[in-house]
């Protein structure tokens, strides 16, 4: 009979054989199958148009290039209200009048009285005529002894004072013309009348209302606000940093919020004089952009909001990458041959939020990794390019 002392140690072995055996299979199916290294997304470097850009800090507007709030020159009750929100008017179109029945009735006395000097003077000017006619007989008949001297300067002085007397009333005529100019400039003045072409936007009086002007200092409603929305532009602040480079005439591309996935070519019309600062850590300039060929079937409105990006310098057929490719520091992953990762340092010129100027170290065709979604890729790792 044999002793279970000795049966127990080689049972064990049998067990230790098998594990081992079984890990050796593990690891050379490990070692021939081998781990698939990440898939990475690759670029191409290549050459291009590479722009220097600059955008709007804060939204910008659309603004018409006219746009008035208009208040009677006066103060007084509206008569007529001859238009209404969302009328089409023209220049010098009446929008409104006051109540000006005694201003008319002023205008009419002084086209009266006008025509009472007009009569005054043709008899004043007739009587003056008809002197100087007995002044000029006078003196024929003084030269043949006639009439003594005395009567000739009476007939002379006669004829002086009737034609100071006609031209008195000439300058009464003048006088009435001027009164009938005043009347005329006051009852303008009771009438309101479009500065130019444009749409009606808001009415803020109503008929027997009293209208009031507004006084330097004391901001009162308007009348009426009138827009020329025939010719809009941008109006977009710009950070002081990026002031220096923008210059008028400069070309721009304008996008909308309220007209989705379209954007317009523009052109920089004016670049503001001074710096805005309505806070102390964001000072930027106002700047006025052009559209080149404005909206058409779009409803483009004065008010929307808008973004501009201004080209201020440009470099055609120079070395680009994308610049979400560029790591810190100035560093790109170069994809090797062998499928290694390798760090290189590069210098840059232009760029902008899509492409960046290469000035060196790289090379065109020469691929680089343009996405990091994957944790662990870093110089030195295996890769492969995605599919």
């Amino acid at each position: 009979m044999i002793s279970p002392k000795i049966e127990t140690p080689k049972r064990y072995a049998k067990y230790i054989l098998y594990c081992m055996l079984l890990a050796l299979l593990l690891s050379t199916a490990w070692y021939f199958s081998g781990a698939k290294p990440p898939e990475v997304q690759l670029v191409t470097v290549g050459r291009g148009t590479v722009d220097a850009t600059a955008s709007n800090t804060r939204a910008g507007t659309v603004k018409a290039c006219h746009r008035a709030k208009l208040s009677a020159p006066a103060g007084g009750q509206i008569a007529h209200l001859l238009v209404k929100k969302g009328d089409r008017v023209k220049a010098q179109q009446i929008l409104l009048t006051l109540w000006n029945n005694d201003l008319q009735a002023q205008l009419r006395l002084t086209q009266e009285q006008r025509i009472t000097a007009q009569n005054q003077s043709a008899q004043s000017c007739l009587q003056a005529d008809l002197t100087e006619k007995e002044a000029e007989r006078g003196r024929q008949l003084q030269a043949k002894g006639f009439i003594s001297n005395e009567g000739l300067e009476q007939k002379v002085a006669a004829a002086r004072i009737a034609r100071a007397g006609c031209d008195a009333a000439l300058s009464q005529i003048k006088q009435g013309q001027s009164r009938i100019n005043a009347a005329n400039a006051a009852l303008d003045r009771m009438v309101l009348r479009a500065p130019f072409d444009g749409i009606v936007a808001d009415i803020s009086g109503e008929l027997g209302e009293y209208a009031t002007p507004s006084p330097p200092g004391i901001p009162t409603p308007p009348a009426i606000d009138l827009i020329d929305d025939q010719c809009l532009f941008i109006s977009a602040p710009i950070d002081e940093v990026d002031a220096a480079n923008i210059k008028a005439g400069q070309s721009a591309r304008i996008t909308l919020d309220a007209i989705k996935g379209k954007a317009f070519a523009g052109r920089v019309k004016r670049v503001s004089p001074y710096v805005l600062e309505l806070e102390k850590q964001a000072r930027t300039v106002e700047v006025e952009v052009d559209f080149i060929n404005p909206p058409g079937h779009e409803n483009l409105l004065a008010g929307y909001s808008a973004d501009v990006e201004i080209t201020h310098s440009s470099h055609k057929n120079v070395l680009r990458i994308p610049t979400q490719s560029l790591l810190e520091g100035k560093r790109v992953l170069r994809y090797n041959a062998d499928g290694i990762l390798e760090s290189r340092i590069v210098t840059t010129g232009l760029s902008n939020w899509q492409q960046t100027e290469i000035t060196g170290g790289l090379v065109e065709g020469e691929r680089i990794v343009l996405s990091f979604d994957q944790a662990g890729i870093k110089a030195g790792v295996k890769v492969q390019a995605e599919k």
